[in-house]
């Protein structure tokens, strides 16, 4: 039979593979809820730009499926097109055929026809899988400190509003300009990135504890997390500052966000702002690897950058797909 790869429609995505994906990627959301909150994000303005959801047909059945992501990056001056690919699925009755390494080999062929610069994912399986199809493994650590090696300066906090989010996003712009590499963010993108804050579907142990720090109208410090006492924990998402003075607020910022938990985790943070945090305990991730294939020249240029983080990481966990 002849093998294609197809775009599935999101209903059609939601109504075929969802019931099979969702004992792997539902979190402990109900059935409806891991529903709803998909079509939420497909049916959104990045969702229906950039974003699709693609399987491999043999004849009448789709025998494995994946949700691409359309992302801009940059390296120094140059902007480079990528794209993302994520929940990777075949079901179990076509395992061990090769469906899943011929529907990602066509996307990535399609990809560098269509002008792509690279294409990058996060392994959840044993990296080896995508190795064999040019991907690279990159440094993916988790970092884990003792909350009262922090500041303990007071600090005016506030939770996160919606009508924060603007200037959320001029602090991170803000926190990006010391980097030469790195994922962009337009606003479609931050639409969608709220929409899956919201769901909280990444964290499903404790309760979101979002900060600012304002200085009268405007957000002067910002950070993106997640309580969970059964871990005595805070995990750490995201952190950002308005300015270079504002950098002093991101310690006593999370020691709030902490407040009575003994430690704080989360991604080891990006180069340019890994030094605001303690040195702490830094180990591998055995999840969520990050990985890139270059499809150009720019692309290569891209991925060599990537490997060169040292003593910090390339991403922050937000950017997770």
């Amino acid at each position: 039979m002849t093998e294609s790869l197809t775009a599935i429609a999101p209903e059609a995505y939601a109504k075929r593979i969802l019931p099979l994906t969702a004992p792997l990627w539902a979190n402990g959301r109900t059935f409806d809820a891991y529903v709803s909150q998909t079509l939420e994000l497909a049916r959104g303005e990045y969702g229906k730009k950039h974003y699709q959801t693609l399987g491999l047909q043999v004849g009448k059945d789709i025998v494995a499926s994946f949700k691409r992501y359309e992302r801009i990056a940059w390296l120094r001056a140059n902007r480079l097109a990528g794209i993302g690919i994520g929940a990777v699925f075949t079901p179990p009755e076509y395992r061990g055929r090769g469906y899943a390494s011929a529907m990602l080999a066509v996307a990535l062929d399609n990809a560098r026809t269509q002008r792509f610069d690279f294409a990058y994912l996060f392994s959840d399986i044993h990296p080896q899988f995508y190795k064999t199809l040019g991907f690279v493994e990159l440094p993916s650590r988790l970092i884990s400190f003792r909350a009262d090696s922090l500041s303990q300066k007071r600090l005016d906090v506030a939770t996160l509003s919606p009508k924060d989010w603007p200037a959320v996003r001029r602090c991170f712009d803000a926190t990006q300009a010391g980097r030469d590499w790195g994922f962009e963010r337009g606003p479609a993108f931050w639409k969608w990135l709220q929409t899956r804050i919201g769901h909280g579907s990444e964290h499903i142990r404790g309760q979101a504890a979002r900060l600012v720090v304002r200085r009268g109208r405007a957000v002067a410090a910002y950070v993106l997390g997640q309580r969970e006492p059964v871990h005595d924990a805070y995990v750490l998402d995201e952190f950002g500052f308005a300015t270079e003075k504002d950098r002093a607020l991101i310690g006593p910022l999370l020691r709030a966000a902490a407040g009575d938990l003994r430690r704080i985790t989360g991604w080891l943070p990006p180069d340019s702002v890994r030094n605001l945090l303690p040195r702490g305990s830094v180990r591998k991730r055995k999840d969520a690897i990050l990985m890139i294939a270059p499809l150009s020249s720019r692309g290569k240029s891209f991925l060599e950058r990537a490997k060169t983080t040292g003593a910090a990481d390339g991403v922050w966990s937000t950017d997770h797909i």
